[in-house]
């Protein structure tokens, strides 16, 4: 898997996976810590991302909403604590991550001052839109029900994995996780996917799939590295990221599922910002900058070449 220069949670990289120092929520999956955020830290030879390159487009910048313009500042609400798409710094509370970074550009290019990134829950985000938050950029895998809810602007494809505690001591198998226990965050794809696979599992008369939601990814990490879950499910780039920083205490099982495109997502009500946003986006990837971004990550692979607006609509 790609080799990605942060940390997931409070993993320290000098050693083992710290599992102490991560949020761990008691035995109800969907309760979470809320004074411990999940950090990263920075190695000393990470390459970023040169901001300084990026100029107002007039075209545009002349796109923005007023009020957006006024303001100054693209407002972006992110759940970060799904690196290397978004986490948070060794301070607990700076967001960092490529999501984070393409925000940043995108107001630059449309003209504003920066773009700022507040953490949010996962299912937060889209109902905060046009109030709280003017984008979502949190790996928001593009779906008809999304898509219903808001404007979805895509900008790279990412596939799906399985990661288990090294060895796979639960004896996980991808072809039939019929009666196991996986760990997902609450309203991802991938949590919708295994509700699926748990559905078709009790179908074809076999045990159900035991799902394990959790409102930090984190918590996930913790509980399949200290082996309380067969499986951990999420973005291919998250599985290799997590493998990486837990110094190989995880594994990978199974191929990357088929990918799909993710997008930022605007409110339906605000056309102005889509297009504006739409535009921004696409100036990113033909000039390359969309690529650069996710290169400091690892995941330039991930980049789309076409900015669409709510595809597969």
């Amino acid at each position: 898997m790609k080799k990605l220069p942060a940390l997931v949670c409070a993993i320290t990289l000098a050693g083992s996976l710290a599992l102490a120092g991560c949020s761990d929520p008691d035995d109800n999956a969907d309760k979470t810590t809320n004074g411990a955020a999940p950090s990263a830290s920075q190695s000393t030879d990470t390459k970023t991302f040169d901001f300084s390159k990026l100029k107002p487009q007039d075209n545009i910048a002349a796109m923005v909403p007023q009020a957006v313009k006024d303001q100054g500042i693209l407002r972006n609400g992110a759940s970060t604590d799904y690196a290397p798409a978004e986490f948070r710094d060794t301070d607990g509370q700076t967001p960092m991550g490529y999501d984070i970074d393409i925000v940043k550009a995108l107001a630059l290019v449309m003209g504003l001052k920066d773009g700022q990134t507040s953490h949010a829950e996962f299912p937060a985000i889209i109902p905060a839109l046009g109030s709280k938050f003017d984008v979502g950029a949190s790996a928001f895998t593009i779906t008809p029900d999304r898509i219903k809810e808001a404007n979805m602007i895509a900008y790279v494809e990412v596939g799906s994995a399985y990661s288990v505690k090294k060895g796979n001591p639960g004896h996980f198998d991808p072809k039939d996780p019929c009666g196991k226990i996986i760990g997902v965050q609450t309203g991802t794809y991938q949590h919708d996917y295994a509700r699926e696979l748990s559905d078709k599992c009790v179908s074809d008369g076999k045990e159900a799939i035991k799902v394990m939601p959790h409102k930090l990814n984190t918590d996930v990490v913790t509980k399949v590295a200290g082996g309380q879950y067969d499986a951990g499910f999420c973005d291919s780039t998250v599985t290799g990221y997590a493998i990486e920083q837990t110094k190989d205490q995880l594994e990978q099982v199974g191929d990357v599922l088929e990918s799909e495109p993710q997008g930022i997502v605007v409110s339906k009500n605000d056309e102005e910002l889509t297009k504006a946003v739409q535009a921004a986006m696409q100036y990113l990837m033909d000039e390359g900058y969309l690529k650069e971004i996710l290169g400091t990550y690892g995941a330039e692979s991930a980049a789309l070449s076409e900015a669409q607006l709510n595809p597969g609509k």
